[in-house]
């Protein structure tokens, strides 16, 4: 009988909302990710993001990140360091917390894209450029 009302969506719904800490937590998460999604966490990476599993969701779905909160809603998936990268995109089955993933001394650490940004590179020259910016004239 509840199914035929659609009830258990009801319970599902307030069960998501509670998980979140309440509709305020919910309507954060929703700011925050656009997703209110209900799975177990797998683990958190050095920068604070966290890593969830939900099998029963359809294969691609199923595995997701939550930025950690000082990133705000200016994130982007150059934050993800390798190891879970690989684990996210299913290129392995076991996450980092649970196989070290290999480490080579050559390796350099990782770092996020800081293109568009003020900590971009920017090449220096030392060459004179060959054309000149043209200055309109001045009204008198």
């Amino acid at each position: 009988m509840a199914s035929y009302f659609g009830l258990e969506k009801l319970v599902k719904a307030a069960r998501i909302i509670k998980h979140h800490g309440g509709i305020r937590g919910a309507l954060y998460q929703l700011y925050r990710v656009d997703d209110l999604k209900v799975g177990t966490l797998v683990g958190e990476d050095a920068r604070g993001n966290k890593y969830y599993e939900d099998p029963k969701l359809m294969l691609g779905r199923n595995r997701w990140v939550v930025y950690h909160p000082n990133v705000g809603t200016d994130y982007d998936g150059s934050m993800i360091p390798a190891e879970w990268f690989g684990w996210l995109h299913h290129k392995t089955d076991k996450p980092p917390t649970e196989e070290a993933p290999v480490n080579y001394n050559w390796l350099s650490g990782h770092e996020e894209n800081t293109s568009g940004t003020e900590k971009a590179f920017m090449p220096y020259t030392t060459t004179k450029p060959k054309i000149e910016a043209w200055v309109p004239p001045k009204k008198q």
